[in-house]
């Protein structure tokens, strides 16, 4: 900095992740299940998507509920106490309650100091992305040392089949009428996809130059919302919600599949080519390559348009399909635990969901 024509060196505060957790639904449903109460198999799931199973909630479960466990296992991985803690960011699309949102609730349920800031981010499937870069950002500047930042979601009560319930956890063999099974196979193409998961992780400020957050590069374009996104229950309408919008479905995700992918395949990959740019370091040198995880088609396709060896590439959404805020931090969480993530490799995460937001974050370890 400069003070009266004296130049001095101040050295850069970065931004580390010292520990994460993970959370998923109870109950593991393999596609074979779905193929019980709609028209489709496990091939069909497969081909499409890459998901062999995902885990569900129980009734009455929130993504809060997923976000404390991930949260606690975070904080015990960093070898710290809540009272440490100085924020926190919860990334969902999935709130327990339409307002307030998760932050609070969060914030209760984990006894957290009353006076503790929550910041609530909305950003979808780039939600933990975006929640990355705010909390390196935050550290940065000084404001807090030391961050909890959660992506949770729970898809479960978008899904039409609560009548088919028991029958899709293996608790009954009773069978859909004719009139669920049609209703439940007008929207397999999305419902098959989702599951229920949160990741956590603290982020806390370092001197240590080797490692931490590199560069960020995030984006919108809300021109094409409606690529992916829940045409019913806003505030446009009057009545926000009503009879008429449940019984045409207008609660659940509206997706056009194929433009989706072609935006994902397109624009992460330019997202990771630009971070890198503005890093100085090229795509070639990233050691590990995490994709939200969409679509295994999704994650090939980026892959492949950066020329990076699958295995640079890690996958879990066979295990647990798109948890949509939950999957980077999930992977992350699985990737350090197996040991493929190792001290000082490069980490790049990217993301694209609905908004559309999307982008990439280079990350030292």
């Amino acid at each position: 900095m400069h003070d009266r024509g004296i130049v001095t060196s101040v050295k850069s505060v970065k931004s580390v992740i010292t520990g994460t957790g993970i959370a998923v639904g109870q109950n593991v449903v393999k596609n074979d299940a779905l193929a019980k109460i709609m028209d489709t198999s496990d091939e069909w799931i497969r081909t499409r998507s890459g998901v062999e199973q995902r885990h569900y909630v129980n009734p009455g479960t929130g993504s809060t509920d997923l976000g404390r466990i991930a949260a606690e296992g975070a904080l015990a991985k960093a070898g710290r106490t809540k009272e440490e803690l100085d924020a926190v960011i919860f990334a969902t699309m999935t709130p327990d309650h339409f307002f307030p949102g998760n932050g609070p609730v969060l914030q209760a349920k984990m006894g957290l100091r009353e006076s503790m800031p929550t910041f609530d981010i909305r950003q979808q499937c780039s939600g933990f992305l975006y929640g990355l870069d705010l909390a390196d950002s935050l550290i940065r500047s000084g404001k807090y040392q030391r961050l909890l930042l959660v992506g949770a979601d729970v898809h479960t009560p978008f899904m039409p089949w609560h009548n088919n319930w028991d029958a899709t956890i293996g608790r009954s063999d009773r069978e859909a009428t004719p009139e669920e099974y049609a209703e439940n196979t007008k929207i397999r193409d999305r419902t098959v996809l989702f599951g229920d998961g949160a990741g956590a992780v603290v982020v806390e400020a370092s001197d240590d130059d080797a490692r931490g957050f590199l560069a960020a590069k995030l984006y919108t374009n809300g021109s094409n919302i409606e690529a992916l996104y829940v045409p019913g229950v806003g505030f446009r309408r009057r009545p926000f919600v009503d009879r008429a919008q449940i019984d045409a479905s207008e609660y659940i995700p509206v997706m056009e599949g194929r433009e989706v992918f072609k935006q994902a395949v397109s624009k992460m990959p330019e997202s990771v080519r630009e971070v890198c740019a503005s890093a100085g370091v090229e795509p070639s040198q990233i050691d590990l390559l995490l994709i939200h995880q969409a679509n295994l088609r999704i994650v090939e396709g980026v892959a492949k348009q950066l020329g990076l060896p699958a295995e640079k590439v890690p996958h879990n959404i066979e295990r647990y399909g798109n948890t949509t805020a939950g999957t980077l931090p999930i992977l992350f969480h699985e990737c350090l635990a197996d040991g493929r993530i190792k001290p000082g490799m490069l980490v790049c995460f990217t993301a694209l969901g609905s908004g559309l937001h999307w982008g990439a974050a280079l990350y030292r370890t």
